[in-house]
């Protein structure tokens, strides 16, 4: 439960970061990031291993390359559910999403080697 906790922190903070460095994303403040976090999360256990698998033919086709692009969907959609969280177009999202995403890898090999 603890780890859980630490992830939505940590991806909370880095969309704050994010926010901050990439132009195009904007993040009103830490709650809003934190909302974005935890429905970011639940959008990657649930609705995109569904995409995954329906997109694995072009994913194939791509060398996995779209798997990027479905993240950024992702992303960009979330954007538009979440009052003071918004994305200005398809480059910001992928940029965040790749960020995120990256943030996210190395988030869980730490936490994964403390066990």
């Amino acid at each position: 439960m603890i780890k859980i906790l630490i992830r939505i922190l940590i991806t909370a903070g880095a969309l704050l970061l994010i926010a901050n460095f990439v132009p195009g994303i904007m993040v009103a403040g830490f709650w809003t990031a934190l909302i974005v976090a935890l429905l970011w999360g639940i959008i990657g256990v649930t609705i995109k291993p569904v995409l995954s698998l329906l997109t694995l033919p072009i994913n194939l086709i791509t060398l996995g390359l779209f798997s990027f692009v479905v993240n950024a969907l992702l992303f960009w959609l979330l954007a538009a559910f979440v009052p003071g969280f918004s994305i200005s177009g398809f480059i910001p999202a992928l940029e965040g999403s790749v960020i995120l995403s990256l943030v996210s890898m190395v988030l869980h090999a730490a936490l994964s080697s403390r066990d």
